[in-house]
């Protein structure tokens, strides 16, 4: 069942388009999410299948309701955490979760089982007394989830909730985000780390608010049409000035000690490389062909996109299902 659906979704401030034609499907129970540069319009997605903002055109549902003319009953269904969720630094956790189950109207009764398992599922149970301003980053996206979570939300949508969050609470944020999957939630997820979109189901990549690719991570990596290289040289900084200018070359970017190079194979032939590179003056360069990084692939495909526009728009369409 889809429980994320949109249809040409745009939002336009002015003369900027700030989300352009983005259609995506998103099942239940899946961990969606959207990575892209800053300004990519990650955040006015969420915010427009929140209902927070009206699209210029196009359509959004969640679990089957308009977004547009459904709201109210849309309400009862989400949860949204935004980058800066409105916590209160001098209530305690407990104070926290009491006022936002004040503000979803959740039973005495039902709140004190539901608060319960909220914080030992997240183990803030020692840290309930404590005030929220004295927490630490990782501690304050827990207490932020949890109150996201009381009013039990079929679909959760979080906006770079792990942001200059230390990396050992980024992977306990993650688990209870797989923990909550498996009892039926679905998640969109904004991020900025490539380490997160890799254990996403699929990432729908977005540049300038197009939806450029939408795919499983795995498969974003290995369905290129570009080849990707790894270029090692003594003059690291040489070589990459002199292989960006290779035609067919879409980019070079240092990995480390070495270079990753991605090859159009239709404009510059692969057994060409070595020869071309030669030609140009650099002549002390092994190329060897690898499996792209999430990262690596992400680059070629902005690149690729700034270089044509719309011609690689079309590609999310067919890919994302």
């Amino acid at each position: 069942m889809a429980m994320v659906e949109t249809e040409n979704l745009t939002r336009r401030f002015g003369p900027v388009t700030a989300v352009d034609r983005l259609s995506i499907r998103v099942e239940q129970g899946e961990i969606f999410g959207l990575v892209g540069p800053d300004g990519a319009g990650k955040t006015t997605t969420l915010r427009l299948l929140c209902g927070l903002l009206d699209p210029s055109e196009g359509n959004a549902r969640i679990a089957g309701l308009d977004v547009r003319r459904e709201l109210a009953a849309i309400k009862d269904s989400i949860g949204y955490m935004a980058q800066r969720f409105g916590l209160y630094a001098d209530l305690t956790v407990e104070e926290n979760m009491s006022f936002y189950a004040d503000l979803f109207g959740i039973s005495t009764s039902e709140r004190a089982t539901l608060s319960g398992r909220l914080l030992r599922m997240t183990r803030m149970e020692p840290f309930r007394s404590r005030l929220a301003g004295n927490l630490s980053g990782g501690m304050k996206q827990k207490l932020a989830l949890m109150c996201t979570l009381l009013h039990h939300p079929r679909v959760l949508f979080l906006d770079e909730p792990t942001n200059g969050v230390d990396p050992v609470s980024r992977r306990d944020f993650w688990a209870i985000l797989y923990q909550l999957v498996r009892d039926g939630l679905t998640v969109v997820i904004t991020t900025a780390y490539l380490d997160e979109a890799e254990r996403c189901n699929r990432v729908g990549l977005m540049h300038q608010g197009k939806l450029i690719r939408c795919e499983a991570p795995d498969a974003l990596r290995r369905n290129l049409e570009e080849l990707c290289y790894e270029a090692r040289t003594p003059d690291v900084r040489r070589a990459r000035d002199i292989l960006g200018r290779l035609p067919g070359v879409v980019s070079v970017e240092p990995a480390g000690s070495v270079l990753h190079l991605f090859l159009a194979p239709a404009q510059l032939a692969p057994e060409r490389l070595p020869e071309a590179a030669a030609a140009a003056g650099l002549e002390e360069v092994e190329f060897k062909q690898i499996i792209p990084s999430l990262e690596d692939a992400f680059i070629a495909l902005i690149r690729r996109a700034a270089l044509h526009g719309d011609e690689s728009g079309g590609a999310a369409t067919e890919r994302q299902r």
